[in-house]
């Protein structure tokens, strides 16, 4: 399961149910819509895939699907932070940071925050 590939709305409906823990499709189509238009038959469409792809289920109570969600959002940002530095960083990881260095704005509280890590990780020998 922690290998399945998922889409950008896909992860967006995962990133609702992880949020909430359960949730009807009309609920995700609504949170989706806060910050992009989004067809509620999409959702379901959508919904459906995940539930084939193993990364939720559903329950039904009083003739609604309620659905949850049966992968870890851990497991999915590993499996594709790995296939992100495999496809495009040539599989070193230090391509990734370099590139997020260089190219991206990070704040001053999260480049201290990412030398306590790295400091950590060195004093663990990892």
């Amino acid at each position: 399961m922690s290998k399945t590939k998922l889409g950008r709305l896909q992860t967006r409906i995962m990133q609702v149910l992880w949020e909430r823990r359960r949730a009807t499709a009309r609920e995700i189509t609504e949170t989706l819509n806060q910050e992009e238009e989004v067809a509620h038959s999409t959702v379901q469409t959508l919904l459906r895939q995940l539930e084939e792809k193993g990364s939720l289920t559903h329950q039904v109570e009083e003739r609604t699907f309620i659905y949850v969600p049966l992968v870890e959002q851990q497991s999915v940002a590993k499996s594709a932070t790995r296939e992100l530095i495999e496809r495009i960083f040539g599989g070193q990881a230090s391509g990734l940071v370099s590139y997020l260095l260089k190219e991206e704005k990070i704040p001053p509280k999260e480049l201290e925050a990412i030398r306590k890590l790295i400091e950590e990780k060195e004093k663990r020998g990892k």
